[in-house]
């Protein structure tokens, strides 16, 4: 399994920097927007960008409820997030990730995901380290919670390699529009 993912993980990271930079983000925020328009006033949870991610950023920005990013706190372990708002202090993080200088925990009710490909079904495959499948496990066993992957279109593949410990997304949004699951 870890095998099959590998591969699909370096294709995927392939086709995920050809599209980087092709102009794409701005559709894709306005289809985030839309997608995340009928939960508005719950509590969102986004992701600082790295690497050739797409940039959720602005969609962030404009939300009318409390926003976090997420933080790693250890291997093996779920995310925590803490509170994040535009042009507030932020620190380096584990992997590269820019995280909030001052930690001010928060639980939120719909999640922006990162990955670095995503199928039909509603599973991604994210960078390996479990981060998001446990974390969504432990929220949606304690609330009800909506995960939101967000992505480019080239991003999609066929049919990923899929575990028992994989949580699939509610949604995917790309430059195309969104694919909804739940």
């Amino acid at each position: 399994m870890s095998e099959a993912k590998a591969a699909a993980r370096k294709a995927a990271f392939a086709r995920r920097k050809a599209a980087h930079g092709a102009g794409l983000d701005r559709a894709a925020q306005e289809a985030l927007s839309a997608a995340l328009a009928p939960y508005r006033g719950r509590m969102l949870a986004g992701y600082m960008p790295i690497r050739t991610e797409i940039d959720p950023l602005p969609v962030m920005a404009a939300w009318d409820a409390p926003v976090g990013v997420p933080v790693i706190e250890g291997a093996g372990k779920p995310l925590v997030f803490h509170r994040w708002a535009p042009g507030c202090a932020m620190t380096d993080g584990p992997f590269g990730a820019r995280i909030p200088a001052e930690a001010v925990p928060m639980v939120p009710e719909v999640l922006i995901v990162p990955l670095v490909a995503f199928d039909r079904r509603g599973y991604r495959l994210g960078y390996g380290g479990g981060f998001y499948d446990r974390t969504l496990e432990r929220l949606r066993a304690a609330q009800d919670t909506v995960a939101i992957g967000f992505a480019y279109a080239a991003q999609e593949d066929d049919a990923l390699p899929v575990e028992p410990t994989d949580q699939p997304l509610d949604a995917i949004v790309t430059e195309a529009g969104p694919l909804q699951f739940r």
